[in-house]
């Protein structure tokens, strides 16, 4: 492999310190980690944005959360014959596998997958139209939610809520899989729909009763 490089300076550097410190004092932690096999009590899909850090949101240790990243947070609608596997497949593995007892979908402020559909379905980004790009293919799973929402005349409020109606809408193609719907309906399996405020370090969640994302 002709284009593998080695690691940066400062990630070397990094985990080093790691190493020597946090992993030195749980050693015995991660011996068992390893020994023992994952048994995440959650599992998260979030945004691939950098900015969100769903570990330290609600402080979890190595081996809590089973996390899956893709840009904007999307879950795709089940489709055995599509193109949309890597997130179907995490889902798969942890509800089928893992047994996870929850799954959290995560939204943030100042989305650039939400704003890049956004742009997409108003004509202000004509090159994500294109059948080559991956982004906007991916973005396609959330045109019906900018659609619905159209009509809010101010663009800043409007990319705000499809920020939370992008999560309710991948809550909803949670359940055309089988294997979650099932275990939802047997008491196995919660699902939950949040959105995190980066700028002020808020998370909301969607409340069924006020049909309304409430501060946690």
């Amino acid at each position: 492999m002709q284009h593998a490089k080695p690691l940066p300076g400062y990630l070397v550097q990094r985990y080093q310190g790691w190493r020597a410190t946090t992993f030195v004092d749980n050693k015995a932690w991660y011996r068992r980690l390893a020994q023992e096999g994952q048994h995440p009590r959650a599992m998260v899909i979030s945004c691939c944005d950098s900015r969100v850090h769903v570990t330290s949101i609600f402080g979890a240790d190595e081996g809590e959360f089973f996390i899956h990243r893709n840009i904007a947070n999307l879950v795709p609608p089940h489709a055995p014959d599509g193109d949309h596997h890597g997130t179907s497949a995490a889902l798969e593995y942890a509800v089928t596998q893992l047994k996870v007892p929850h799954i959290l979908v995560l939204g943030h402020s100042n989305c650039g997958g939400v704003r890049g559909c956004h742009d997409m379905c108003s004509g202000k980004a004509p090159e994500l139209e294109e059948k080559s790009s991956f982004i906007g293919r991916w973005m396609d799973i959330l045109r019906p939610t900018y659609e619905r929402l159209a009509h809010i005349g101010n663009e800043a409020e409007r990319l705000r809520a499809m920020e939370k109606e992008g999560v309710l809408a991948s809550l909803n193609n949670l359940m055309t899989f089988p294997f979650v719907r099932e275990a939802v309906e047997a008491g196995d399996l919660t699902v939950h729909a949040l959105w995190n405020d980066i700028g002020a370090g808020a998370v909301e969640y969607y409340d069924e009763t006020e049909k309304a994302f409430l501060p946690v």
